[in-house]
């Protein structure tokens, strides 16, 4: 596995892919047709655990020493992930995260099996102090996206989708501090990634005008999942490098994309997974075939 500060690449995402298959759901693909255009729908939300966090997080967890207890901070879904991660490999966990993280995905990492805490009014202050507790000896410490082999693992949706269906141009993804669309970027070879972020929760469009990752208000419906106040680092030198288009929705856009998804093909996912479908809806995104990755269902309705 690559070091915490070396970029990955495309190799690493399909040793990554290898490294997870026998832990993960591989998670099918839905042709269809939504308003005469052709589409295709990547459901990850069927994922264990309800996200694609799974896969950063397994191939975390299984690079390197085995540890002997997993720390992390989240708002949520990573949260999920690295309880579900952490039950699957036998190890114990534990999850901070802001006292404002929503109901059902504090009781989902609980029923995961991990310790949960909860730290601060923000996603910043928990892992603060989540990052304290793993300088314990034998702790580790699992970042939501600035890690290389959290990058390579969520590229391993990206994986999937274009061995299933090489005919797809470009895979759309929502966009919180980077790692599932650097993955994608590392995955899709030379096919274009969309970054889709809601427009009062956009880390990654604001680092791209910057030209370096910036501090970015936070304030969305789906900011529980796309709340990063600053892209990643790692995220941010892939997605720099990569055919990259970055694209806002408005959050009354992404709930109607959230509403049409249940109305007209009874899939529920939670607002976050929704905002890329929000912005191939309003005729936004490049390409002839785009894959669209409902990312996450961690949600109650």
């Amino acid at each position: 596995m690559t070091t915490s500060t070396s970029l990955p690449g495309p190799a690493a995402v399909a040793a990554a892919r290898a490294t997870i298959a026998p832990y993960i759901r591989p998670t099918p693909l839905f042709r269809t047709q939504v308003d005469g255009r052709p589409l295709v729908l990547k459901l990850e939300h069927l994922q264990l655990s309800g996200s694609f966090k799974l896969r950063g997080a397994l191939t975390a967890l299984l690079g390197g020493d085995r540890p002997e207890h997993v720390v992390t901070a989240s708002g949520g879904n990573h949260g999920l992930g690295v309880a579900t991660a952490a039950a699957l490999l036998g190890l114990p966990a534990t999850v901070y995260v802001p006292e404002t993280v929503p109901e059902t995905k504090a009781r989902r990492i609980e029923q995961g099996g991990a310790r949960l805490v909860r730290h601060g009014s923000t996603y910043a202050e928990a892992a603060a102090a989540a990052t304290e507790a793993a300088t314990e000896p034998g702790a580790r410490y699992v970042p939501a996206y600035d890690h290389p082999d959290v990058i390579a693992g969520q590229g391993t949706v990206a994986a999937e989708v274009v061995a299933e269906a090489p005919d797809v141009d470009a895979v759309a993804v929502a966009v919180g501090g980077g790692g599932l669309a650097a993955g994608t970027a590392l995955a899709i070879g030379g096919r274009t990634t969309v970054a889709v972020e809601p427009e009062h929760c956009c880390a990654l469009h604001r680092a791209l005008e910057a030209g370096e990752p910036v501090d970015s208000p936070v304030d969305s419906v789906a900011a529980s999942a796309l709340g990063a106040t600053r892209v990643g680092e790692l995220p941010f030198a892939v997605l720099s490098a990569s055919p990259v288009v970055s694209l806002l929705v408005t959050d009354d856009e992404l709930l109607a994309a959230r509403d049409r998804l249940w109305d007209e093909f009874r899939l529920l996912v939670e607002p976050a997974a929704a905002v890329p479908f929000a912005a191939w809806l309003a005729g936004r995104l490049p390409g002839e075939l785009a894959c669209i990755v409902l990312c996450g269902a961690n949600t109650d309705r």
